[in-house]
């Protein structure tokens, strides 16, 4: 661009072509320095737009005492254009109002000194050489900070959506986890343990016993299991969900526990002291019943022989589970434990805003018992996931 307009400039001169005459300079070759001098400036209009700006416009004033061409205004426009595209934030807000007082005090000046309308003119020029350019910019300097913006919301917001994925996919594998660990686990600690006895004890009718218990949860498991695989695999999300479990179920499960845990000495005792058994939030129901069920699993794996209490209460505001088991230790085969099964009935009562324990405790006649307690509030919607 620089080379371009001095190349312009030199030839309009060459001919003779000038924008003033009778001027301070007579000296034709004066009109080539303010031409090189602003033609220099505008090879600096990015790397440095306010100097460039600030000795063009000395040019622009110089190039007044000479007989001056058209190209050395043209460029000083782009000077000052550029200025307000390139430079500072602060030159970016001043150079527009400074050029309009420049182009309102110029007209007014030349009225009051000439009194004549010809002084419009040379302020109507005098705006389209400053303050024309200098809106120019602000507008195309406006335009693009918005841009900006946008692309940066934009990148801002796939990024959120990215986060929101993988918290979603997280949580998703953390409940997918809770529900395999507690629907499975149950019946595979049963299996470990009735195989380790059938292969300790050389008694016919208790291995035959031990197998018949084996061969009950190892269906029941694969049942389960099989359900939990149809519905990952199924994502038409035209079939109905497999039911969720619930209380009404908790009588079964206590039997099924019972039969299974009748050979380590266990006893289990189900207490149901609701004020009532209806209305309660299924995210509450699915996680009351999944306590119960792996709060057994671990009486059938570490508990000693003696009574497991499972008790249910409460009314509208909360419902309590709590299960207890004796401590100590423990004669025949044992099934070993991960902590997982603790993790995950923390996780359900924390997702329903409520309170969990687990830990040792003394009962009133000093014996050492193992007691899980949660407190499930009831003002949760059925949409939330337990």
């Amino acid at each position: 661009m620089a080379a371009g307009g001095l190349s312009i400039g030199v030839l309009m001169w060459s001919f003779g072509l000038h924008t003033q005459t009778d001027r301070l300079i007579t000296a034709r070759w004066a009109t080539l320095i303010p031409l090189f001098v602003m033609a220099s400036m505008v090879a600096l209009r990015r790397t440095r737009p306010l100097t460039a700006l600030n000795i063009g416009t000395v040019a622009l004033v110089a190039d007044q005492f000479t007989y001056g061409t058209l190209v050395t205004a043209l460029l000083f426009t782009d000077l000052v254009y550029a200025a307000v595209v390139y430079g500072t934030s602060a030159a970016a807000r001043r150079i527009p109002y400074l050029t309009g007082l420049i182009t309102i005090g110029v007209t007014i000046g030349f009225l009051v000194w000439w009194q004549n309308a010809i002084a419009l003119v040379v302020g109507l020029i005098t705006g389209m050489v400053s303050f024309l350019p200098a809106l120019t910019g602000a507008v195309v300097r406006n335009h693009r900070q918005a841009a900006d913006a946008a692309l940066l919301r934009a990148e801002q917001t796939a990024l959120l959506a990215e986060m929101d994925r993988t918290q979603a996919v997280v949580a998703e594998r953390a409940r997918m986890a809770r529900e395999l660990h507690d629907m499975v686990a149950n019946h595979l600690s049963a299996i470990a343990i009735h195989s380790t006895a059938a292969m300790s004890i050389d008694e016919p009718a208790t291995t035959r016993q031990a197998l018949t218990v084996i061969r009950e949860n190892s269906v029941a498991g694969l049942s389960e299991m099989r359900r939990l695989i149809g519905l990952l695999r199924d994502s038409s999300g035209d079939s109905e969900p497999a039911a969720a479990p619930t209380l009404a179920g908790l009588d079964a499960l206590v039997d099924q526990a019972r039969a299974n845990a009748r050979p380590s000495g266990l006893v289990l005792v189900l207490e149901d002291g609701r004020e009532s058994t209806e209305g309660l939030p299924a995210p509450v129901e699915l996680a009351a019943y999944r306590i119960v069920q792996e709060s057994l699993t671990n009486a059938l794996k570490h508990a000693a022989p003696g009574e497991v209490r499972v008790v249910l209460t409460g009314g509208r505001a909360a419902l309590t589970v709590e299960v207890t088991s004796p401590r100590g230790e423990r004669p025949g085969p044992t099934a070993p434990g991960s902590g997982a099964g603790l993790v995950g009935m923390r996780e359900r009562v924390d997702l329903l805003g409520g309170a969990f324990e687990a830990g040792p405790v003394t009962d009133r006649d000093g014996r050492r018992q193992w007691q899980v307690r949660a407190e499930l509030p009831m003002d949760v919607k059925d949409e939330e996931r337990a």
